[in-house]
């Protein structure tokens, strides 16, 4: 039997939960973004609902594919890149919760509190690998090997308001830690080894998130603007900006699912900048935030586009080649 005749769920990949960290944080910008202009329109509460069917869709996609491919799964779990795509699940409770904070906190509690262990279990699982490699290789990593910490630093965001200040501070510390550890690893990997796989290039916007979402994580523990606040959201800007400036090499690369690494962290810098004008009252911020709403907004509605073009056309959930 050919590979064309096996059945897609069993190359249903674990990335696809990348889908729901980007509407989920889109979500999130927006009701920050209603907030901060006043608008009159409440679009967060219907990007909320398509990010929590979504997760609904997928998480019950890939609980099959659990039963009925566990050898795909096995697989999925020893590959150097696909392990750290794990950890989607767990984030994407996480955001669903922060998203939920302004409509039930029972719910964002629940959320939170299911996020926020099977997180812990991940990164454990996933560091653990990490460690005890026997496969690993320089040019494995990229910039999805965040993902294991980006979740831990997003933990107080919710687990503040919630009253878990000591758990938050927990998760904080060690997220950021590791995070300043793989950047060190990643720039290294970029510097002075090959270039990225076409396929993994758009995972360099996953850069942007652990700063910002780290400054929205400690104004949370704060509860105020200090110097170390202010490095952690200069810093996702530069990264953005940085980026920016390489737009050219982005724009002509064929649509992988890996594309949806574009949404999450454009959205986290977008509430992190609505939150410095909150801050600091200073218009540039408000301005800046508005351009970055709205170019998340139309990225993310494109690669929408995009993914239920390729479903359509069977580019997604095939054998890898």
């Amino acid at each position: 039997m050919g590979p064309t005749s096996e059945p897609r769920l069993k190359y249903f990949p674990i990335s696809f939960f990348a889908m729901v960290m980007g509407l989920a944080g889109l979500a999130i910008a927006w009701h920050r973004a209603e907030i901060v202009y006043a608008m009159p329109v409440r679009l967060s509460e219907a990007v909320l609902v398509l990010a929590a069917l979504s997760f609904i869709a997928l998480l019950a996609l890939y609980l099959n594919k659990i039963w009925r491919h566990r050898g795909a799964v096995a697989q999925e779990l020893a590959h150097p890149i696909q392990l750290n795509f794990f950890p989607t699940v767990s984030i994407s409770l996480l955001l669903l919760a922060i998203a939920s904070l302004p409509y039930s906190l029972g719910v964002a509690g629940v959320l939170w509190v299911i996020g926020t262990n099977l997180h812990l279990l991940l990164t454990l699982y996933v560091m653990g690998v990490w460690v005890h490699h026997q496969q690993f290789e320089i040019h494995h990593i990229n910039p999805a090997w965040f993902l294991p910490v980006v979740g831990n630093v997003l933990v107080p965001i919710a687990g503040v308001p919630l009253g878990f200040a000591e758990v938050s501070w927990f998760f904080f510390s060690f997220g950021i830690l590791f995070w300043l550890v793989l950047l060190g690893i990643i720039f290294y990997r970029v510097f002075f080894h090959q270039p990225l796989p076409e396929k993994l290039m758009p995972t360099f916007f996953i850069l942007i998130a652990p700063p910002a979402v780290g400054f929205l994580a400690y104004l949370s523990l704060t509860g105020g603007l200090d110097g170390f606040g202010r490095m952690l959201y200069y810093s996702s800007l530069f990264l953005t900006l940085l980026l920016a400036t390489q737009i050219g090499r982005f724009v002509h690369i064929e649509f992988y699912l890996s594309w949806w690494a574009y949404s999450f962290p454009l959205a986290a810098i977008t509430i992190a900048t609505l939150a410095m004008y909150q801050q600091t009252g200073q218009a540039a911020f408000a301005a800046v935030g508005w351009i970055l709403l709205t170019f998340v907004t139309l990225i993310v509605v494109y690669l929408l586009y995009r993914t239920a073009r390729a479903v359509g056309s069977r580019k997604i959930c095939i054998p890898a080649v």
